[in-house]
């Protein structure tokens, strides 16, 4: 796929249809019609204006994930490219780099990184869950590891009118220890008072299973595999078919893409409204990332919009 560079001469048409775009001077290619693009020949290290802050932040909105090649990005460097589009999350469970207690390591030598191996949105199990998250790749296996992230708007706009009715007024359960059961994570008397001092402080909470993009105005599908457990108000039989259902949707290959990581990547994504899947296929091989994950909002249903 070509590359374009846009500019503020150009009256450019949003990825969607929906309203135009002034960006300057950004070399950006999409990846595909759902979501992502790539942001050729950009170093997140140097110091960015408001401008070029206001600009990424569009076409963030716009592609939902954005890749930077070829970054030499220090983790408070990653902190910091963070950081500009807002307050800085602390994981529970993951652990962090000592002087950048922001960003958590995902190292598979250190860490039990399955719940990782499926569809999810990072830290939904929260009553305000992120707005977002930028992740740096530091060690690759020879081959595999690949994420991929689909878009909970694309998934919407798919469903019939009919479907979108039925889930508009719909709640769902989000719950931490999905992921998180104490069987993997209450290995040692250690790690099982932190998860239960953890679950102590995150009970399950209750989400729209449609939500609306408090910015955008765009709804997604708001349910994934990693924490939702139940929806509210049916019974579960009926819970768990719609669920499934749901679930299995929002992972067909239309409104996803799969990122193949090479050393330097970095990716930045919209946890409102996309969701992803970083794919355990590389055993015994070790691989290595650093997220920082921005704090968001409460997730808002159409029905009180």
């Amino acid at each position: 796929m070509t590359t374009k560079v846009l500019n503020t001469s150009e009256n450019n048409v949003a990825l969607h249809g929906e309203k135009p775009n002034y960006i300057h001077s950004l070399n950006v290619e999409p990846i595909s019609p759902a979501i992502g693009a790539i942001i050729h020949n950009f170093d997140l290290s140097q110091p960015l204006t408001s401008t070029v802050l206001s600009q990424i932040n569009e076409l963030f909105l716009q592609y939902q994930v954005l890749f930077f090649r070829n970054q030499n990005l220090a983790p408070s460097k990653q902190r910091d490219f963070a950081r500009a589009f807002g307050e800085l999350h602390i994981h529970p469970v993951y652990p962090s780099l000592p002087d950048v207690p922001e960003a958590i390591i995902l190292d598979t030598a250190q860490n039990d990184l399955k719940d990782n191996a499926l569809w999810h949105i990072d830290v939904s199990f929260s009553p305000t869950p992120p707005l977002g998250a930028v992740l740096a790749a530091r060690q690759l296996p020879q081959c595999g590891g690949d994420t991929l992230w689909a878009s909970g708007t694309a998934a919407y706009r798919a469903l019939s009118s009919e479907m979108k009715r039925h889930l508009e007024h719909l709640t769902a359960i989000h719950d931490f220890t999905r992921s998180f059961p104490l069987s993997r994570f209450g290995r040692t008397e250690k790690e099982r008072e932190l998860w239960e001092e953890t679950r102590r402080k995150n009970p399950p909470v209750e989400h729209p299973v449609i939500r609306v993009h408090p910015e955008t105005g765009e709804r997604a599908l708001y349910v994934n595999q990693g924490f939702t457990t139940e929806i509210c108000g049916i019974e579960r039989d009926e819970s768990d078919a719609l669920l499934n259902y749901l679930f299995q949707h929002i992972s067909k290959p239309d409104f996803s893409l799969r990122w193949r990581w090479q050393d330097g990547d970095v990716a930045f994504w919209d946890n409102r409204v996309t969701q992803h899947y970083a794919i355990d296929d590389y055993r015994p091989h070790r691989r290595i990332m650093h997220r920082v994950t921005i704090l968001g909002d409460k997730p808002v249903g159409p029905s009180i919009t």
